[in-house]
């Protein structure tokens, strides 16, 4: 009789329910790690052999160190077979335990080019992929050089954050410095890049022994910076089947993974179209499901639950056995997400026979729609927009850190 395998999934953000019922019902042992303050979230518990807690999930070395020591002690009564990072901020500390353990799947390097925005941007140019003109915040006359010789405006990031936070825009050599030296010691945490106008897109893939198997893109109605930062309403649709945009975002996103060592994973990729010279950019990449129900909204569209067949993925690989997409249908979708001004929002109102979820979150409004046809899609979208943004539509300033 086979011994079912045993996962300790680690999530520092209330994600992943459906990976961990997935990984449970395909026969294996679930371990969770999440921080404490997450303890008392609603949880698949009946899906969840043993729940730990940290204290935090920031990924400082000595939180990783009482993490390794944690999970060392977990292991003497315990065997893992695989360790799982559910939400970006946990890349990083399911890298270490693989390598601190010896257990399989991305180290820690590898897990850099899926983290780190400079090294991402860097593996990318030395690729020969499109990246905007950046520069790194370690040497003070290169930096200056760069300013010098690029146009403005130009954006200040976090090396190692997700979405828009804690991005900052400067429009002059004066105002950069101003920034730069603002961030103190920790400077080296960030990188400075050219800002490219532009439409923004994201890929959403699995990937097999090194080879994206499903993919699926999608173009941002409004970038997600100027939605973070100006409190706008978040949107998001599928492309046109097979069009040139659909087909170039799925060839630079095959290219990205290549380079970056993606062998078997789900992954979410942003690029943005320039709009002064036409030409994709890649943006960044990821080694998880993307975030803002966006899943919700590939499945909408493909019929592809990237949460389950991830868990599906993992569970294949480990039995030694052939992982099998399922089906994939073609239906256009699109996502449309805002901030509330009322805490229990009332959607009873909306009843168009194409909403396909409805958001369930305190504080917040938000609907997928799924059709076949996209001028339906983004007809919804529009209608919604205007009736969220007089009746509902609240704004709150991007954290300069992640709230987890």
């Amino acid at each position: 009789m086979h011994t079912p395998f045993a996962f300790l999934c680690i999530s520092t953000y209330y994600k992943g329910s459906e990976f961990l019922r997935a990984c449970k019902e395909a026969g294996n042992t679930v371990y969770f790690i999440t921080e404490k303050k997450l303890e008392h979230k609603p949880w698949p518990r009946e899906y969840i052999d043993e729940f730990f807690m940290i204290e935090s999930g920031e990924n400082t070395p000595q939180n990783h160190e009482k993490l390794i020591l944690g999970v060392a002690y977990l292991m003497r009564s315990r065997k893992i077979d695989c360790i799982v990072a559910l939400d970006d901020f946990d890349v990083e500390k399911a890298a270490i335990l693989r390598e601190t353990f010896r257990i399989p799947g991305m180290g820690f390097t590898t897990a850099q080019y899926f983290r780190d925005k400079l090294a991402m941007r860097m593996r990318a140019a030395n690729a020969g992929i499109n990246v905007p003109p950046f520069q790194s915040l370690f040497h003070d006359l290169s930096i200056t050089e760069y300013l010098q010789t690029t146009q403005a405006p130009w954006l200040i990031k976090p090396r190692s954050e997700a979405s828009a936070t804690g991005i900052k825009k400067v429009h002059s050599l004066e105002e950069a410095w101003q920034v730069i030296h603002s961030l103190g010691d920790n400077r080296y945490r960030f990188l400075i890049e050219q800002f490219k106008p532009g439409d923004v897109f994201h890929v959403d893939s699995i990937s097999l022994h090194g080879k994206a198997i499903f993919q699926r893109s999608s173009r941002y109605l409004a970038p997600p910076i100027e939605v973070s930062h100006e409190g706008g309403i978040f949107r998001s649709m599928t492309l046109d089947f097979n069009s040139k945009e659909d087909k170039a975002l799925k060839k630079m996103n095959q290219e990205v993974l290549k380079a970056f060592g993606m062998q078997s994973c789900t992954s979410h990729s942003e690029f943005i179209k320039c709009k002064e010279d036409g030409k994709f950019y890649f943006l960044e990449t990821s080694a998880r499901v993307g975030g803002a129900h966006l899943v919700e909204m590939i499945e909408a569209s493909s019929g592809i639950n990237l949460w389950r067949e991830w868990a599906k993925l993992e569970t294949a690989l480990l039995k030694g056995e052939e992982y099998v997409l399922p089906p994939i249908t073609n239906k256009y979708s699109g996502i449309i997400m805002s901030l509330s001004r009322f805490q229990h929002t009332d959607t009873s109102q909306f009843q168009d026979p194409e909403i396909y979820w409805r958001a369930n979150l305190e504080y917040h409004i938000g609907f997928i729609f799924q059709s076949e046809k996209k001028e339906r899609i983004m007809e919804l979208l529009d209608t919604y927009a205007h009736i969220i943004r007089e009746q509902y539509h609240a704004s709150a300033p991007v954290p300069e850190k992640p709230t987890h």
